[in-house]
């Protein structure tokens, strides 16, 4: 603790957030889940992922490998975790908040080409892991926050983390014992044909920790079953730690119950505690349980199709599904997703694939695999007046759609599919043509979008200058643009400074609208993405108008 023209203030405290038994326990949820009810207690939290893979970042990775590719407002390519933080926390996250090997590895190495290691051998220790302590500490020297949790991917035994681990025992006795609490996240598996927890996986995995010179403070117990004082005391004992610091995480219908639960069991206070923090406000919570009282209690229900074509791994489209949480709160509706696959979607099956739906939404994605099929519900969705919502690539199916259908180019593709096509209507940026390495050279991160006037984008937004986040390397050409308008589809929002086509509507149609950004991308449960609040708005409503129509033929098939 110091003081500064006469106020106290706290330097900069650390968590470490580790995992071990079993990946995908839920450390980014732990760790967001600990950030709000910090955040909620008065104090400027934020939240970094160390990733131990050798990719520099995920832009790169397929989806399947590593599920959504989370961009953030400076552009860059991250975790999907890092997601979470900001649907938890309603605030932004940048480069320094999402840390790979390989970016550890580049920047060293950089550093030796240049000479800066004054010919000394470079060795993972010290310099390997000076460069991720340098890391871990970059956005606490900021001064702008009181606390910098870091999330640890990977889980405790594997050896791509030793280093992060190594650079965690380093900090832990380089900085004062008061400024560093570690978190470690377990699995306490349930054996049924025993009938019986079993803590001897957790002991392992704090056993493991502690050898490489780490020990954990608190421990969170991933459970399908309640601890209960037995099972506490019993790992407190065998661990060596308190047992105000066995922290039951039982599994919740849905994330978002986790902060609740974590306050339940205390663990921001022992937090708090470690860190000889004595001063703070009670939590106040009431937006996030107002939320969670419109989630769990609905009025009423939508279906909405997700036309994709990486849906085998719900991963791939996690900010759209979540978006689909806030948005279904808002609207106080239960909001039932149905994927379905477009490479299995043609015209002789879309009726039958649709059917059912109160609303369409068309994925982002890349590549040529399910294009004719996205096109082809893209087509249903106009034709019979259902809701329709394109992002990214699902904008750009919506304008091919209406190119070949409306506008009569039947030859009407985008060069990313079709390089031989004698109608791009979607083709590739001017300033990508140039470009050859993959890797962060897409159109990345917040640009500003100007919106007409009456039009739905406009209904939407409420304003006439708004900021999205993208992740693309293709767009709209203006040079077909006029016959678009002319034909019936609007450019209802442009960039001001390029003219790129952002979002794309039909006026005559209860709700159609494209977008070539992410809203996803920026949705939170403060603040849900106006255009998924209206979209499932525009589904309530044609639920509603289906089911009274249905309810009138019945009557009359009555009388």
């Amino acid at each position: 603790m110091c003081k500064q023209a006469g106020q106290i203030f706290f330097m900069t405290k650390y968590i470490f957030v580790t995992g071990g038994v079993t990946s995908s326990l839920g450390k980014g949820i732990i760790a967001a889940s600990l950030a709000k009810l910090l955040q909620a207690r008065g104090f400027k939290v934020t939240i970094q992922k160390f990733d131990p893979y050798i990719n520099v970042d995920p832009g790169t990775l397929n989806p399947y490998e590593h599920g959504e590719c989370f961009v953030t407002e400076d552009g860059a390519e991250t975790d999907l975790d890092l997601g979470h933080y900001e649907r938890f926390l309603n605030i932004f996250t940048s480069q320094a908040n999402n840390v790979t090997t390989g970016r550890i590895y580049q920047t060293v190495i950089n550093k030796e080409r240049a000479g800066e290691f004054l010919g000394k051998t470079v060795q993972v220790v010290p310099h390997i892991t000076d460069e991720i302590k340098r890391r871990m500490q970059l956005i606490g020297k900021t001064n702008e926050y009181d606390i910098v949790i870091t999330e640890l991917g990977g889980t405790v035994g594997d050896i791509e983390s030793l280093p992060f681990i190594e650079a965690v025992r380093q900090l832990q006795w380089e900085l004062p014992d008061e400024d560093v609490v570690v978190v470690h996240l377990t699995l306490i598996p349930f054996l049924k044909a025993a009938k019986e927890l079993k803590t001897k996986p957790t002991q392992h995995s704090v056993k493991m920790l502690s050898e490489t010179g780490v020990h954990p403070d608190v421990i969170v117990c991933r459970t399908e079953e309640p601890l209960g004082n037995d099972i506490k005391k019993k790992i407190a004992l065998f661990c060596n730690v308190k047992q105000e610091a066995v922290i039951e995480a039982m599994d919740a219908s849905t994330i978002y119950e986790v902060p609740l639960l974590m306050l339940r069991e205390k663990l921001d206070l022992f937090c708090l505690k470690k860190l000889n923090i004595k001063e703070f406000n009670e939590p106040k919570l009431d937006k996030w349980k107002a939320f969670l009282d419109k989630l769990k209690y609905p009025k009423a229900k939508v279906t909405i199709g997700l036309i994709g074509k990486y849906l085998e791994l719900q991963d791939a489209y996690k900010s759209i599904l979540e978006s689909f949480i806030h948005a279904g709160a808002m609207n106080e509706v239960k909001v039932q997703v149905i994927n379905i696959h477009s490479e299995f979607i043609t015209d002789d099956n879309v009726g039958e694939k649709l059917e059912g739906l109160d609303g369409l939404l068309v994925a982002p994605g890349f590549g040529s695999r399910g294009i004719e099929g996205k096109i082809v519900a893209v087509k249903f969705a106009r034709e019979q007046g259902l809701p329709f919502f394109g992002i990214c690539l699902g904008m750009q199916m919506a304008v091919i759609e209406y190119a070949r259908n409306v506008l009569g180019l039947q030859n009407a593709h985008s060069t990313e599919m079709d390089t031989n096509t004698t109608n791009p209507v979607i083709n590739l940026m001017e300033e990508q043509k140039k470009i050859k390495m993959m890797g962060g050279t897409m159109r990345l991160g917040a640009y500003p979008c100007e919106i007409k006037e009456n039009t739905l984008a406009h209904k939407i937004y409420n304003k006439v200058q708004i900021s999205e986040r993208h992740r693309h390397r293709y767009e709209f050409n203006n040079d077909y643009l006029e016959a678009f308008e002319n034909a019936g589809m609007i450019a209802s929002g442009k960039n001001p400074e390029t003219s790129l086509v952002e979002i794309v509507e039909l006026p005559n149609h209860p709700f159609f609208i494209g977008v070539q950004y992410h809203p996803e991308l920026k949705s939170t449960v403060e603040e849900p993405a106006p255009l998924f609040v209206h979209f499932i708005a525009a589904a309530k409503k044609y639920n509603e108008t289906k089911s009274a129509l249905i309810s009138s033929l019945l009557q009359r098939e009555k009388e």
